[in-house]
């Protein structure tokens, strides 16, 4: 049995208001273009979410949302500035056959590379920008099987491919 994981970094955030809380900074215009762009990719895609993790931050609350999807999202703040260590601990209590996770970086960077048998040949991968998604499956029976170097990417993008 495979399990699918899909890991994506917020979209762009605002930062016009600096007096917010960095929990509490919403997406920009171009974040929510972004977020709208990648729910359409993944809506073409033959990998849906049955499940979906998200950091409760305010952009990773909006990011999901601008996504379309007809999912409700568990919402953790676990997730939020959450290192790659305590990243697999949440994906490990994942129930899904194919789960979304949406964090921050640097944590999100460093699980996906963590994650990856073999980086994709892709020169955003290692700094995972805003919006970056990448795809990973797993020949594991439970999400709690999962190991660190066993994914194997099936896609990445960013959304300014999306969007050009």
């Amino acid at each position: 049995m495979t399990r699918t994981l899909i890991l994506m970094r917020h979209a762009k955030s605002s930062w016009d208001d600096y007096k917010l809380a960095d929990h509490d900074r919403p997406l920009n215009k171009r974040g929510r273009r972004s977020a709208k762009a990648l729910g359409e990719w993944l809506a073409r895609k033959p990998w849906q979410p049955d499940q979906a993790l998200v950091s409760n931050a305010r952009r990773t609350q909006e990011t999901f949302a601008g996504l379309g999807l007809s999912l409700t999202a568990d919402f953790t703040r676990t997730l939020y500035h959450a290192d790659a260590t305590e990243m697999q601990l949440v994906l490990e209590t994942g129930t899904g056959e194919t789960v979304l996770m949406i964090g921050h970086n640097p944590g999100i960077s460093l699980f996906a590379q963590d994650m990856a048998a073999t980086a994709p040949e892709h020169p955003k991968f290692s700094d995972f920008p805003t919006g970056a998604t990448v795809v990973m499956e797993f020949d594991i029976q439970s999400w709690d099987d999962v190991e660190r170097g066993t994914g194997k990417v099936l896609d990445f993008v960013i959304p300014r491919e999306l969007m050009a």
